[in-house]
C-alpha cells in the first residue's frame, strides 16, 4: 500500500481504496464508522498515516483540503460551545462543568494542532510554504490568547477559580505549543549544520594526511614508471579518483561537457597508454549527451588509441560559442590522406558537427607536430538544444 503524492488531506484512504480496489468514499466511510467504536478507526488511520509510504516520485507531496484552517475553525467552534455551557456552569451543574472543561482543552489541543500541521506538514508544500504557516500561527495564538484573557477575567473564573485557572494555563501553554515547529525545525537545521561542519572536518584532516602520503606516492609512481607505461596509468587513474572523492566531497558532479570529457578521459587513460589533460574556461552550457560532447569523445578516443602519449583537451565557453581543441603529439595526419571508407573522423566528428550546426576541423598540431581537432559550436544552437531536452 502506498499514498498517492496529490491527495485530499493525507492520502490514507485513497492509497487504501486503490490497495483494495475499493471506492474511496466507502473507505473514508469505513474509518468513520470504526472510529466511533472506542477510537479504533481513528487509531488505524494514525497508524497507516505514519507508516505507509508516499508513491514514487521526485515531486512533493499536496493536498487540496486546507486541513491546518479547519483545524482553526474546529478549535473557534470548541471553545465557542465552552462559551455556551458556561451557562450551565454557573447555574452550578457540575455535569456542565464537566462539558466546560472538556471544550476548553479540545479547543486548546486544536489551535495547537493547526500550528503543528502548518509548520511540520503544510510548510514544504509548494502551494502554501512559510506565509501559509505564519497566517496559521498568528491566528491560534489570537484564538488561544482571547481565551485566556476571557478565561481570567469572565465569571466562571469566580465560581470555579481553580478549573479556571487550568484552562487559562492550558491556553497559554498552547501558545507556546504552537510555535514549537519551528523551534524543532531550527534544531534539527543546527543539528544538520554541526554534523556536515563535523564530517567537512574529519574529511580536511584525511585530506591533508593522503595528500602527504598517498596522493605523493601516486605522483612518484607516475614519475618513475613513465607517462606511457600501465603502471603511471592505473596510479593516474587512482590519484583521478582520489582526488574526486576528496575534493568533491557528496556533491553530484553535473552533467555538463567540462565533467564528461573528464570522466572519459579518466576511462581512456585505464584502456590505452596516454595521460589526459582537461581544461575548462568558461560556464560549460553543454549537455554531456550533446554532439560536441559526442564528437570530442570520439576526437579523444582517436588520440587515445592512434597516437598516446600526452593528449590536451581544451574546452572554451563564451556567449557567443564553445569550442574544444582536443590535441596530440603523436606523428600526425592529413585528412585527405585517409581512405574514403574510414567514416570515423568524417562522420562521427566532422559529419556529426556540421549536421548538429556546428564545425569541425582537423589540422597538423603546431609546428607540424600531432594532431589537432577543432569543434565549434554556436550559443544560439545550444540554447535550441537545451529547449528540446
Amino acid at each position: 500500500m502506498i499514498r498517492p503524492r496529490a491527495c485530499v488531506a493525507t492520502g490514507v484512504a485513497a492509497g487504501m481504496a486503490e490497495h483494495l480496489g475499493w471506492p474511496v468514499t466507502v473507505v473514508r466511510l469505513a474509518f468513520a464508522a470504526t472510529s466511533l467504536a472506542a477510537g479504533a478507526g481513528l487509531l488505524l488511520y494514525v497508524w497507516l498515516w505514519a507508516l505507509t509510504p508516499w508513491a514514487p516520485g521526485d515531486e512533493r507531496p499536496t493536498r487540496r483540503a486546507p486541513v491546518a484552517w479547519l483545524l482553526v475553525v474546529a478549535s473557534t467552534l470548541s471553545l465557542l460551545g465552552a462559551w455556551v455551557v458556561s451557562a450551565w456552569v454557573l447555574d452550578g451543574d457540575e455535569g456542565g462543568l464537566r462539558w466546560w472543561f472538556g471544550a476548553v482543552l479540545a479547543g486548546v489541543g486544536l489551535a495547537v494542532a493547526s500550528g503543528a500541521w502548518a509548520g511540520f506538514v503544510d510548510r514544504p508544500d509548494p502551494e502554501r510554504g512559510p506565509r501559509h504557516e505564519l497566517a496559521i500561527r498568528l491566528s491560534a495564538t489570537a484564538l488561544l490568547a482571547i481565551t485566556a484573557v476571557a478565561l481570567v477575567f469572565g465569571d466562571v473564573a469566580h465560581e470555579y477559580p481553580v478549573p479556571t485557572f487550568a484552562a487559562a494555563l492550558a491556553a497559554v501553554l498552547g501558545i507556546g505549543l504552537v510555535y514549537a515547529p519551528t523551534l524543532v525545525t531550527a534544531w534539527r537545521d543546527l543539528a544538520d549544520e554541526r554534523t556536515k561542519r563535523i564530517r567537512e572536518e574529519q574529511r580536511s584532516e584525511i585530506a591533508a594526511h593522503l595528500h602527504d602520503s598517498v596522493l605523493q606516492t601516486l605522483a612518484l609512481i607516475q614519475n618513475r614508471a613513465g607517462a606511457s607505461s600501465e603502471v603511471a596509468r592505473i596510479a593516474r587513474a587512482q590519484e583521478r579518483e582520489l582526488r574526486d572523492w576528496l575534493f568533491d566531497g557528496d556533491t553530484p558532479a553535473d552533467s555538463d561537457l567540462g565533467t564528461d570529457l573528464r570522466d572519459f578521459a579518466a576511462a581512456l587513460e585505464i584502456d590505452y597508454p596516454v595521460t589526459i589533460d582537461v581544461v575548462v574556461v568558461g560556464e560549460s552550457r553543454e549537455r554531456a549527451s550533446g554532439e560536441v560532447a559526442a564528437a570530442a569523445r570520439e576526437a579523444m578516443l582517436n588520440a587515445a588509441r592512434h597516437a598516446g602519449g600526452e593528449v590536451s583537451v581544451y574546452v572554451e565557453s563564451s556567449p557567443e560559442t564553445v569550442e574544444v581543441f582536443v590535441r596530440d603529439r603523436g606523428e600526425g595526419f592529413e585528412l585527405g590522406d585517409v581512405p574514403g571508407d574510414r567514416l570515423g573522423v568524417r562522420q562521427s566528428i566532422i559529419g556529426r558537427m556540421r549536421r548538429a550546426g556546428g564545425s569541425g576541423e582537423v589540422r597538423r598540431g603546431a609546428g607540424g607536430i600531432g594532431t589537432e581537432v577543432r569543434l565549434r559550436f554556436p550559443a544560439e544552437r545550444l540554447g535550441a538544444e537545451a529547449g528540446r531536452g
